[in-house]
């Protein structure tokens, strides 16, 4: 049986009615189109129409002048039957990650889920298939007699207070990720009033990306069900914690069953390729982070001395580094040694960050970088002619910054493509320029609701 005709049964078993056909656009929210059940063998087939016009829609809903995304013109949404998931949230539902195709049945060139496919692809051309999972933090808020939000708890981090706050919630959005095979790594109650981390298991670089979707739509969906708002926004409070969305990454052999960046007689157990991609990531990070961290709200996270790094330095178990080599696990080191990327939260779309970090490592492979040597304390606390010395340099701290960065990044900028580059910095810098000019309130209500 194919993976379409197990699909069709599943459907069929299920007694599913409607069907989302998802994607992520260049705003980094997630939209789609649905249809019914028994129109499913169909649309695996031709997918579903989409005009052109909607890659140039910001998270404000407002259309930008982009060629080519105007009024005229339409591509498909296309499902991939391997992102076929049941919806446990929702009644009788289904639901499947869409590749964009132009009619003649290529991939779009502003299809952000094909740009991952074409990273994917080539790392596989060098003998590599990346493994990733994002660590999410979101906040659980419940409205009170006003209407107005509030956190559901106001405890310490860690505390068992917080777990049994959420307890009812939590389990029950476990159980619905569960349900659609994505397994928790841990979950432990975080800094913020009301915010809580979730880590997912990793799996190879597309499934993390749909994995993701499928994580931000599940808790949201959860928590309405159980009255309460849950945000996966960067800052949803500008004086509490923030919310990230770290990427653990790791490069294996095409199998999957070695670990190249794990070397045993490396003082933090990372081969010579894991200090490449970090070499890679810290000298494109300024316009990587319009991919990982593209929100004008993610620039509120991303300050000296709270945990989320604000500096291109990277070191073992230094979580104020922008990349961090985490340790591997008693007994299981060369399966479970990674590295962790901190200047990411739930706004970005994971197709494009993802797709950029693997593009920025690779770039460290082939030019043969070294990342320097480790910072063992917080990069912050350096004096600037210390940081200088190391070459130790703060990013860009505001999304037009980082932007900018992007747009002289040429290696980022040629993988990402004509269509999609022009589509993204497009839709990007229009809503820097609606949100600069606007108050906070307006800021964190949009980036609240959104994500």
């Amino acid at each position: 049986m194919t993976q379409r005709e197990k699909v069709i049964a599943a459907a069929q078993e299920a007694n599913v009615r409607l069907v989302r056909f998802l994607y992520c656009d260049n705003g980094c929210t997630i939209r789609g189109k649905l249809a019914p059940g028994y129109s499913l063998e169909a649309r695996l087939e031709s997918g579903l129409g989409l005009t052109v016009a909607m890659q140039a829609m910001n998270m404000l809903d407002q259309l930008q002048p982009v060629d080519g995304m105007g009024p005229v013109g339409e591509i498909r949404l296309v499902p991939d039957p391997d992102s076929f998931v049941l919806l446990p949230y929702a009644p009788h539902s289904a639901a499947m990650m869409c590749d964009m195709l132009t009619l003649d049945g290529q991939p779009w060139g502003a299809c952000p889920r094909s740009f991952l496919k074409r990273m994917i692809d080539r790392a596989a051309d060098q003998g590599m298939a990346v493994q990733a999972t994002l660590e999410n933090e979101f906040r659980l808020f419940k409205a009170d007699d006003s209407g107005e939000y509030q956190p559901i708890d106001t405890a310490l981090c860690f505390s068992s207070i917080a777990m049994a706050a959420a307890a009812e919630v939590m389990d029950g959005i476990i159980a619905a990720l569960e349900a659609q095979g994505i397994a928790i790594d841990a979950y432990y109650p975080e800094l913020g009033h009301g915010q809580h981390e979730l880590p997912i298991r990793h799996a190879p670089a597309l499934r993390a990306a749909d994995n993701q979707i499928w994580f931000r739509e599940t808790v949201r969906n959860v928590a309405a069900q159980h009255g309460l708002l849950a945000s996966l926004a960067p800052k949803p409070n500008p004086e509490q914690a923030g919310n990230s969305a770290h990427i653990h990454w790791s490069v294996w052999d095409s199998d999957f069953k070695t670990n190249l960046f794990y070397d045993a007689d490396d003082r933090y157990k990372l081969s010579r390729l894991g200090y490449q991609f970090i070499a890679g990531v810290l000298d494109h990070l300024p316009g990587l982070l319009a991919l990982t961290a593209p929100s004008f709200n993610s620039y509120r996270r991303l300050q000296p001395h709270f945990w989320s790094s604000a500096y291109t330095a990277w070191g073992p178990d230094n979580r104020e580094a922008s990349v961090r080599i985490a340790s591997g696990l008693w007994g299981h080191e060369a399966d479970s040694v990674n590295l962790e990327l901190k200047p990411s939260d739930p706004s970005n779309n994971p197709y494009l960050a993802l797709g950029g970090l693997i593009a920025a490592g690779l770039d460290g492979v082939a030019r043969q970088l070294t990342p320097g040597e480790p910072t063992l304390i917080d990069p912050g606390n350096f004096s600037d002619a210390e940081r200088a010395a190391r070459g130790i340099k703060r990013y860009p701290t505001t999304q037009a910054e980082a932007l900018d960065a992007l747009e002289n990044d040429s290696v980022l900028m040629e993988a990402l493509g004509p269509e999609l580059r022009t589509a993204y910095l497009a839709v990007k810098r229009s809503e820097y320029k609606a949100f600069a000019a606007a108050d906070l309130d307006f800021e964190i209500k949009h980036h609240l609701y959104k994500f």
